[in-house]
């Protein structure tokens, strides 16, 4: 299985007129009014590879939360960024927006699906020390967000415990990735605090370069990228996709390659 830790997690210099990035490119705040908070990965994300933020600074007196997703819009094409991820973004077509709540953020299981567990909690999820989506295992103590900082503080913790911090509290974490299917299709999985949301979109085009997307939004004010370091089975990427994943070497790498890259 090969390490993805050569991907350095940023956001794109292409963001809303409200968003400030701060000079390591990975903590985006929205600084006036409640919108124009859209942002986007700075480079497509690979199959398999998660973009996960923790809330950083929350807003009261706004209604509505952070919301996430994908897009094959190159961000350096758009003229102005829309207002609004949803509906402004996805209106442009090939955007696909997940709108974080307080509770409901599981996607409704297709037909036999709930048999299977996808949309429910795996037994072992207290316990396992990865989260498994398709050929991804992501370490889960990197996912779960903690209500207090501090090394040790998830030993006293019981809302790290009982994974009982809401999504939309602070120091929850949360992220997309897409896992791609037959026919050139991907869906688009929504991670929030190391629990599996369940495929949020399928049939997504997967032939095309997929930014990530994050719309520091209303209530949420500021979110920080949390980097990882883990591996997937996919090693089939379209030319396309091989020629925009560049580490800051400049070697160009597949998640197969990677380990020998680093």
């Amino acid at each position: 299985m090969a390490a993805l830790s050569g991907r350095y997690m940023e956001f794109h210099e292409v963001h809303g007129a409200n968003v400030r990035i701060d000079p390591t490119g990975t903590q985006a705040t929205r600084v006036e009014s409640f919108a124009n908070g859209v942002c986007f990965s700075k480079q497509p994300l690979l199959p398999g590879e998660l973009f996960l933020v923790e809330i950083e600074e929350k807003e009261l007196g706004w209604c509505g939360h952070l919301r996430v997703g994908l897009t094959g819009i190159d961000p350096r094409s758009l003229e102005v960024v829309p207002e609004y991820s949803l509906p402004d973004l996805v209106s442009l077509g090939d955007s696909w927006i997940f709108a974080i709540t307080r509770n409901h953020n599981r996607a409704p299981p297709e037909e036999g699906e709930e048999e299977e567990g996808v949309s429910r909690r795996s037994k072992d999820f207290f316990t396992a020390s990865h989260l498994q989506i398709g050929s991804t295992r992501i370490p889960m103590d990197k996912l779960v967000g903690r209500s207090r900082p501090g090394r040790f503080s998830h030993i006293l913790d019981d809302l790290y415990k009982t994974n009982a911090l809401p999504p939309t509290a602070r120091r929850s974490r949360i992220g997309v990735l897409y896992v791609p299917r037959a026919q050139g299709t991907a869906d688009m999985h929504i991670v929030i605090n190391g629990e599996d949301m369940g495929p949020c979109s399928r049939g997504i085009p997967a032939h095309q370069p997929l930014y990530a997307v994050v719309d520091v939004f209303a209530a949420t004010k500021s979110v920080r990228v949390v980097q990882l370091e883990y591996g997937c089975e996919y090693s089939i990427v379209t030319s396309q996709q091989l020629q925009l994943q560049e580490k800051p070497s400049g070697v160009y790498i597949t998640p197969r390659f990677a380990a020998e890259a680093r």
